[in-house]
């Protein structure tokens, strides 16, 4: 059977879920989340003209002459009467203009001989000089945050200075990490002979913690195909990670654990090099991922398959992986038949791959800040080409 190639891999991946239920949750509760619709503002901000500066209101006809100082606007505490000919109003940043009054004398181009003020600059050019206009941010029912963009914590402002207390988004996308092998043991303990830290289970938690999502930890699986079947019988979440075991070797047990459970396997092995071994499917309500036990490959596949389905299923309009372009720092040999990721370092400008690229090289991973893409059949690559690459850190 050939191997899948990476776009159709993405695709079919994404195909295997829908978005979650959508759900009305506080604006503290929904960073980090994907609106479920266009929130569209329920004011006007500003909802009128305000000073710019802290000054005197004025007419603009009036620079030049003394002016009368009859009042004072500040934030919270609007002057509620009108600016007149030869007329001034005290008046601080982020206050409401006063009637009347079409621009704003700044403080410093203005003198006070008691209630009189005296222009000592330029002051303002035009009407309209120092003012904030009504609606300059947004207007009611603008949209402030269209349906399927993540909600950062800038977007959360805007919307709560549009008027909303709470926001719809989609439900709170629930995976379960498990590592397979009886190799592993967890992180800390002393070793016997053969035997591994387990690192995969934390660093994928940590690689999806910024989407927002609900980590069930299952732990270290052995390779026994009964207490796979029955952890996996017993999963109750959207997502289902798996690490090590894909294989086809006589301790690869993950596939037919999962198949015994009760799962559809929809594909396994990608044209991608760290990572051919990596199977996806369903289980019930949950989607299956299978990624290889080694580290390496196994955050590059999470990087272009779990983290994209993750956020295909929070909601997001485009779950893709985002790449940029950068020049490359040095010549790159010609590339095989998969899709290679090559770990790297951005400097200056420019990226710079590790010099080895052997997956079980995991401080070389560690060190990277990006993978460069490398296209199946790439031509060799000189110093100074542009290249597409994927940040990781």
């Amino acid at each position: 059977m050939p191997l899948l190639p990476v776009a159709e891999a993405q695709a079919r991946v994404l195909a295997l879920g829908t978005p979650l239920a959508i759900e009305h949750v506080a604006l503290a509760e929904a960073a980090h989340r994907y609106a479920a619709a266009d929130i569209r503002a329920r004011r006007t901000q500003p909802a009128s003209d305000l000073s710019a500066m802290d000054g005197y209101a004025i007419r603009h006809a009036d620079l030049g002459r003394p002016l009368r100082l009859i009042g004072e606007s500040a934030a919270g505490r609007p002057f509620t009467g009108a600016v007149g000919a030869g007329e001034s109003v005290r008046i601080f940043t982020g206050a409401t203009m006063p009637a009347g009054a079409d621009c704003v004398l700044v403080q410093e181009e203005a003198r006070a001989e008691g209630d009189i003020i005296h222009l000592s600059g330029e002051g303002p050019a035009h009407p309209g000089r120092n003012v904030r206009r009504r609606g300059l941010d947004f207007a009611d029912g603008d949209v402030l945050i269209p349906a399927g963009a993540a909600i950062t914590p800038a977007r959360l402002a805007v919307a709560a200075i549009g008027g909303h207390a709470t926001l719809p988004v989609h439900a709170r996308v629930r995976v379960a990490i498990a590592a397979t092998g009886d190799e592993l043991v967890p992180a800390g303990q002393s070793l016997d002979a053969g035997q591994l830290p387990e690192s995969n289970g934390v660093m994928l938690a940590a690689m999806l913690a910024p989407l927002g999502v609900d980590i069930l930890d299952l732990g270290i699986l052995p390779d026994r195909a009964d207490a796979l079947e029955a952890a996996f019988r017993a999963v109750d979440a959207d997502v289902l990670v798996t690490t090590g075991g894909a294989s086809v070797g006589d301790h690869d047990l993950v596939r037919p654990a999962l198949e015994a459970a009760g799962a559809t396997i929809d594909f396994w092995r990608i044209a991608l090099r760290p990572g051919k071994p990596m199977m996806a499917g369903r289980l019930g309500r949950a989607v299956v991922m299978g990624l290889p036990g080694n580290p390496v490959s196994a955050f590059v596949t999470a990087e272009l398959f779990v983290k994209p389905l993750v956020r295909h299923l929070a909601g997001a309009a485009d779950p893709s992986p985002p790449t940029l372009t950068a020049k490359l720092g040095e010549d790159l040999p010609a590339n095989g038949e998969r899709t290679d990721y090559l770990r790297a370092e951005l400097r200056d400008g420019a990226a710079f791959a590790s010099t080895i690229q052997d997956s079980s090289m995991l401080r070389t991973l560690a060190r990277s800040t990006c993978l460069i893409v490398r296209p199946p059949h790439a031509t060799a690559a000189r110093f100074g080409d542009s290249a597409e690459i994927l940040m990781i850190a």
